[in-house]
């Protein structure tokens, strides 16, 4: 039963030595899925260690009604003689 005359021994030699580099292969494969798995949650929206950080945001002073007023027509929310007539209300 374990003569080396057996048909599946011969020219085996070189195949256990392919078997045993593909379960390195593989563990490597697993190992770099499993790194890559932590990297993408500890950080979100792929902002890895090579890619620059955005620096956090200065806390800034509340707009004043004035400069909402002027937002809210630039950007159409409002028409010219309602802006117009806020403006006035405002006392400017």
């Amino acid at each position: 039963m374990w003569d080396r005359n057996d048909y599946w021994y011969h020219g085996a030699s070189a195949g256990g030595w392919l078997m045993f580099g593909g379960m390195i292969l593989v563990t490597v494969a697993v190992v770099l899925l499993v790194v890559y798995l932590v990297r993408q949650t500890a950080h979100p929206a792929g902002a890895g260690a090579f890619t620059a950080q955005a620096a956090p945001a200065l806390p800034t002073a509340p707009e004043t009604p004035r400069e909402i007023l002027k937002r809210r027509y630039a950007n159409g929310e409002i028409e010219r003689e309602d802006y117009l007539q806020r403006l006035s209300d405002l006392g400017g």
